[in-house]
């Protein structure tokens, strides 16, 4: 079967899924989500661990996508790239340009797994949702929840080089307390705030066995007194 190719020549985006519309995934705008196939990182609790496999067939073809997205012109204001984790595919430029020309904004959520190719990128991009797995210190509770060894170092030059660009973005972090403790937590938003972040989104673990959620509302009020914003989500 002949490789699908994207406009430029060069391999295809590997799809995973589409979402069609969202309201929450692309902060503002009205936006529809593209699924990249592949991931390195196996943490517990993935919410999409039919996307890890990065040697999986294309779920959707890029063409098919592209062709999707005319049809949404002057409807949707913008487009995010998730996943699975986007910057593991080589292809992931070309369809970002392809999307910015048809005139959509762009978006990225990302790990931070390869900070080289994030920094290539955010010319392209409109806005980035960065996770934050874990305390970004030499705890080794980052590479523990993605069992993989340098993880954390990899995801603070990520973060480093988002702010530096001036891109919009937004950290999340999933949690429940068996993953690291309140006080790691508590840690983790001063080192953020400290990198000068500015937007900080709490997520509660919904993996199965996943501790419960047991901050106080003084622990929660604490975590968000240094951020411009600061959302808990839950359920």
């Amino acid at each position: 079967m002949p490789v699908p190719l994207a406009a430029n020549g060069g391999p295809a985006l590997r799809v995973g899924g589409l979402t069609p519309l969202t309201t929450i995934d692309f902060p503002g705008r009205l936006a529809a989500v593209v699924y990249c196939q592949g991931c390195p990182w196996r943490c517990g609790y993935c919410h999409n661990p039919e996307l890890l496999d990065a040697t999986a067939p294309a779920a959707v073809p890029w063409p098919q996508v592209r062709a999707f997205l005319d049809t949404r012109r002057g409807l949707l204001d913008g487009v995010v790239f998730s996943g699975g984790e986007p910057t593991l595919q080589a292809a992931l430029p070309a369809a970002l340009a392809e999307v910015r020309a048809m005139g959509f904004q762009t978006a990225l959520h990302t790990g931070g797994m390869y900070p080289e190719r994030l920094a290539s990128l955010l010319p392209l991009l409109d806005w980035v949702g960065l996770d934050i797995k874990g305390p970004l210190n030499a705890s080794g509770a980052f590479d523990a929840i993605t069992r993989t060894p340098g993880s954390g170092a990899r995801t603070l030059d990520a973060l480093r080089l988002l702010l530096a660009s001036g891109v919009a973005c937004e950290c999340r972090t999933t949690w429940h307390a068996g993953l690291f403790g309140v006080e790691a937590l508590l840690e983790l938003a001063d080192t953020l705030a400290s990198e000068g972040v500015a937007h900080w989104a709490l997520q509660e673990c919904r993996a199965p066995g996943a501790a419960a959620w047991g901050l106080t509302a003084q622990q929660t009020a604490r975590l968000g007194e240094r951020f411009a914003s600061f959302a808990v989500r839950r359920g």
